[in-house]
């Protein structure tokens, strides 16, 4: 993980991308940890946890979102720490009371999550102490829409989920669903150049940022990953259908992440129950058959090393 300097109490546990990055809050308020994770990488949230606190409850589970790999560790953080405190944003409490893992996104995405409750939200325009500091809760629509952001003004530290990565941003899932979500992105990242961060705590990826910079405006690598990430959204707005192909491989990457190998012909075979891949082949797929459009991606996954073929398997290209 790159240097940067957090605010006292606050650590990063720095994930792969199967799972979100964790973060660890300690303070006079006790212990709190934002997003928990893919499922699969359950057992493993809970040693990072448990090592970190040394015995130590957690109190409080804040998710940033309610995509898997955000929140997919959030059942066994429950079963594990008796009275735990759970928020989420309040665009998903409903989902998430009746359980509808297609609001949810996870039946469309073909992806886990373990079933989980809440007990209070995050309401943008509202605070939250983590770590001994007031954080302010922001709305930061786009990748999801009822994502959240925290921010702390005194050190000017960012909690970002999806919203901004060092590198760019989330898929715009919304735009997968044939449904507007790039203005959305646009009014996220105006709102965190309005914030001007020193440091961004990303949901996947290094902190990136400088805790000395002093001036107004963002710091410079703040600056130059807002930069970077609008330059990525005006390319997917111009090109549509440049970002549902990239939104279609991370589908296929995630998937791959989790099973590391898998036979091409269950591949195809778990292609044809994701909603999100058979609405966007009867709509974008042109002539080709399901099966060949799917290869078509693999391919192209292949072909940036994402993933490689071997003989009938396909397996993840790390």
């Amino acid at each position: 993980m790159a240097h940067v300097t957090l605010p006292p109490g606050v650590r990063v546990f720095e994930r792969g991308w199967l799972s979100a990055n964790n973060i660890l809050c300690e303070g006079p308020e006790g212990a709190a940890l934002i997003d928990s994770g893919y499922v699969t990488h359950a057992a493993q949230t809970l040693a990072l946890v448990e090592h970190a606190l040394g015995g130590r409850p957690l109190q409080r589970l804040l998710n940033t979102h309610l995509h898997s790999d955000h929140c997919g560790g959030n059942a066994a953080l429950q079963a594990r720490y008796p009275g735990l405190r759970t928020l989420i944003p309040p665009g998903g409490a409903e989902a998430v009371r009746a359980w509808d893992e297609q609001r949810l996104s996870y039946r469309a995405t073909g992806q886990d999550c373990a079933r989980f409750t809440f007990d209070g939200l995050l309401q943008p325009g509202h605070t939250v102490v983590l770590a001994g500091r007031t954080w302010d809760i922001h709305a930061a629509p786009g990748h999801d829409p009822d994502a959240v952001m925290l921010f702390e003004p005194n050190s000017r530290t960012l909690i970002s989920g999806d919203a901004l990565w060092q590198h760019g941003f989330g898929v715009v899932f919304p735009e997968l669903d044939g449904e507007p979500g790039f203005d959305a992105v646009a009014a996220t990242l105006d709102t965190i150049e309005r914030l001007a961060p020193c440091v961004v705590i990303p949901g996947h990826g290094s902190p990136f940022g400088d805790a000395g910079h002093r001036s107004t405006g963002p710091a410079a690598p703040v600056a130059a990953a807002l930069a970077l990430a609008r330059q990525k959204l005006t390319q997917f707005a111009a090109d549509p259908d440049r970002h549902r192909r990239y939104g279609l491989k991370v589908l296929l990457k995630f998937k791959l992440l989790q099973w590391q190998r898998q036979p091409l012909a269950a591949v195809h075979a778990w292609a044809r129950t994701v909603p999100y891949l058979v609405r966007l082949h009867a709509s974008h797929g042109g002539s080709l058959p399901l099966d060949d459009w799917l290869e078509a991606l693999i391919d192209d996954l292949c072909a940036s090393g994402a993933a490689r073929r071997d003989g009938a398997w396909l397996l993840d290209g790390r």
